[in-house]
């Protein structure tokens, strides 16, 4: 009985040991066999660069370089076979692209996937990876910038005289609206045909300037970043450049103002760089436009905002600022580039000057957004934009509805509401240059 008894327990141990080592021997092998692969393609296009992304379910080891006769940036991918993404490379590249003729790939060895893009210029590539954040799994991105950058000065005053438009001298705000009354914004009053009717007073003498007057706007998201997204399928980053577009027109009727665009595409830009590029024109104004959302649809209405120094003015704000602030993540910035003349713009908002006329130049266009929709909050709101830190240029962050508010939403993606706002941002604009005749600055061609 008791040789019974120790047969029973050397079994058991027996097979709890194979049972041990059978869990052991399996798991190694099943992460072994769990390679990384290749999920999408996508390529964005645009006259300052062109990005093309590779979405994958892990990261992945590259090397990268460069060859010429002809130019050629060759991408190896460690770690990936070869499937049917990486066979449709070539039908994402357009033929307008201007810096890539061809995208292939090809098993260029066992477990090693190559990529060859052929180019029409010499470019300055940039080749990183972006870890995992919203609905992007993991990224390899390739940064194809022309390897002389474009000056956004340059551009514009190029469009300057494409457009026929005036030299710097003496000019005049003739065309201004009047003079907003001193009481705080009001919605207005809406007439048959959706205008909305002011009584304020006379209109001031017409303001003699020096220079031609740069306003900078800024289409929010693009590109990787969609921005929100409504229920209906509406993208912020679509509406917000309609928006801008038919602002810019708008605001171009009078030839004593030009307007350059932060992206005239569907393209990423880092908020850094949208600081960057209203500072190299010398612009007078800056203004970015976005399409609210919040985790209720009831929210609604418009909202303009200036930066705070100090913290948001209400924990909706700054919840709206920090989702905001995190668009870098998600539309992808290569943090291993540093650009000294960027570093030095990305400072606290700290002169008075700058941030009190931000303050009038936000009150004057709520006051107008009240004609068009209802406000959200009745006065301007603040919060830590990170696109509004420019110390030099008064700037405001406009959120035009709430796309997250299906019938707000349905009014943004309208062209005669998205005319109605374009016509209500230019008068508050318009307003505050009467009211605010832009100082001398260093000669501007």
């Amino acid at each position: 009985m008791p040789d019974q008894t120790l047969c029973r327990v050397a079994r058991r141990r027996f097979l709890n040991f194979v049972g041990a080592a059978f869990v052991l021997s399996v798991t190694p092998v099943s992460a072994t066999d769990a390679r990384p692969t290749l999920l999408a393609v996508r390529v964005w296009p645009a006259d300052e660069y062109t990005r093309v992304t590779l979405e994958l379910n892990a990261d992945v080891r590259f090397s990268h370089f460069t060859l010429e006769a002809p130019d050629r940036l060759v991408v190896d991918i460690e770690g990936i076979e070869f499937n049917a993404v990486l066979k449709s490379l070539a039908d994402k590249v357009a033929t307008s692209d201007p810096y890539i003729k061809l995208l292939r790939a090809g098993q260029y060895k066992p477990g090693v996937v190559r990529l060859v893009m052929e180019l029409k210029t010499r470019v300055k590539p940039q080749v990183f990876t972006l870890q995992p954040v919203g609905d992007y799994g993991h990224r390899l991105v390739l940064d194809v910038y022309p390897e002389i950058p474009l000056d956004p000065l340059l551009a514009l005053l190029q469009e300057q005289r494409d457009n026929n438009y005036p030299p710097g001298e003496e000019i005049r705000l003739d065309d201004a609206p009047p003079e907003e009354k001193t009481s705080a914004p009001a919605k207005g009053n809406k007439t048959a045909d959706n205008k909305t009717t002011d009584n304020a007073a006379s209109p001031k003498p017409a303001s003699t300037l020096k220079r031609l007057i740069t306003i900078t706007l800024d289409p929010g998201h693009g590109g990787e970043d969609p921005g929100a997204i409504g229920r209906g399928g509406n993208r912020e980053k679509t509406i917000t450049l309609a928006i801008a577009r038919r602002l810019k027109a708008r605001l171009e009727r009078d030839p004593n103002v030009r307007v350059a665009l932060t992206r005239d595409g569907d393209f990423f830009v880092p908020l850094g760089t949208r600081i960057q590029k209203a500072r190299r024109v010398q612009s007078d104004l800056f203004v970015s436009i976005h399409a609210d959302a919040w985790i209720k649809p009831e929210a609604r209405g418009s909202s303009v905002f200036v930066l705070s120094e100090k913290g948001a003015s209400s924990s909706a704000a700054r919840w709206l600022a920090q989702k905001e602030n995190d668009a870098d993540l998600v539309g992808g910035v290569n943090i291993n580039v540093k650009d000294p003349f960027l570093a030095r713009t990305l400072l606290d908002l700290s002169q008075t000057v700058t941030k009190s006329d931000s303050l009038r130049l936000a009150k004057l266009v709520l006051g107008e957004l009240g004609g068009v929709n209802r406000l959200h909050k009745e006065g301007v709101e603040q919060a830590g934009f990170a696109v509004l830190k420019a110390p030099d240029i008064p700037s405001i962050l406009v959120e035009t509805a709430f796309i997250s508010n299906p019938e707000e939403e349905r009014k943004l993606a309208d062209e005669k509401y998205q005319n109605q706002l374009a016509e209500a941002l230019t008068r508050g604009i318009l307003r505050y240059l009467t009211q605010n005749p832009p100082t001398a600055k260093s000669p501007v061609a």
